[in-house]
């Protein structure tokens, strides 16, 4: 099973191929031997591309309807406009209050439902993904709100932060300064599988009382260090979702593949948001 949710996996991740198109070459005429062995998209693959039919029950059919940037930028500017349009409509509409924090909270909780259930879903679903990002809007709008109720600015802040992150990525991506391999993605897989485990240890000292001032998530400056951690592994993910993008147009992905890579994207960008929110807000905190 393959996921586009940072905290469990990556779309194009699975235990037997790896990471789709680590290491091979486009299938471009078959010229560098065999591409079928390798290419997670090739029709008579059966073992590992998820697209090919049962073998035995009939020869399977050519995919015609291929992935392209066009479709991967449309999705993706859709989905992240819905993330903005429920932001601002919960800005707006939800005065900071406890009743606006419980909206946030049930509409985090939502979000989160409705991610894993694409997460674990081997097609991609418009409806879950969109309904995703809706709700993940309203909880970014109210924390937002509350954000700069305390530190004025601070989500404009964020927001040019996490664009700088993103172009940088993009960039360093490009450029051929990180070579996004199998051994790559597990090493900062396994970084951030620690990374979540250490938070929910910290979140659990914090509810109990063990940690005060919100341990390793609190205002200070080491929660300004663990903040940059979890920015550096926003990126980790972005250089994932560039990769699957790469090799999903390189090798004739369908179409609806292009909704998973708009899912990734949307996922890594909200994580990098929030958390240069969180470090905006500590920065200012101790001017």
């Amino acid at each position: 099973m393959r996921s586009s949710n940072p905290v469990l996996s990556r779309r194009g991740f699975g235990r037997d191929s790896g990471y789709a198109g680590f290491n091979t070459a486009p299938q471009a005429g078959c010229a560098q031997g065999d591409p079928h062995t390798q290419n997670p998209y090739a029709q008579n693959q059966y073992a590992q591309n998820p697209y090919a039919q049962n073998p035995y029950a009939q020869q399977a059919p050519a995919v015609t309807d291929r992935m392209t940037m066009d479709d991967v930028i449309t999705r993706s500017a859709l989905t992240l406009g819905t993330v903005v349009v429920g932001a601002v409509l919960a800005w707006v509409l939800l005065p900071v209050s406890a009743t606006s924090y419980g909206l946030a909270i049930g509409s985090g909780l939502i979000a989160m439902v409705l991610g894993l259930v694409q997460n674990f879903k081997r097609t991609p679903s418009p409806a879950l993904i969109l309904g995703y990002a809706a709700f993940e809007g309203i909880l970014l709008g109210v924390i937002s709100e509350m954000y700069n109720a305390r530190w004025s600015g601070a989500p404009f802040q964020a927001v040019l932060g996490t664009m700088a992150v993103s172009a940088a990525t993009l960039v360093v991506y490009k450029a051929g300064w990180i070579r996004v391999t199998a051994r790559y993605a597990r090493i900062g897989m396994a970084i951030a599988l620690a990374f979540m485990l250490a938070m929910a240890v910290n979140l659990l000292l914090v509810v109990f009382g063990v940690a005060e001032n919100g341990g390793l998530r609190g205002f200070g400056p080491l929660g300004a260090i663990v903040g940059v951690i979890a920015i550096v592994l926003g990126a980790f993910f972005l250089t994932l979702d560039f990769k699957q993008i790469e090799d999903g147009i390189a090798y004739g992905a369908p179409r609806d593949e292009s909704w998973f890579a708009a899912f990734g994207l949307t996922v890594a960008l909200v994580w990098i948001y929030t958390e240069m929110l969180r470090l905006v807000a500590i920065f200012n905190n101790n001017d």
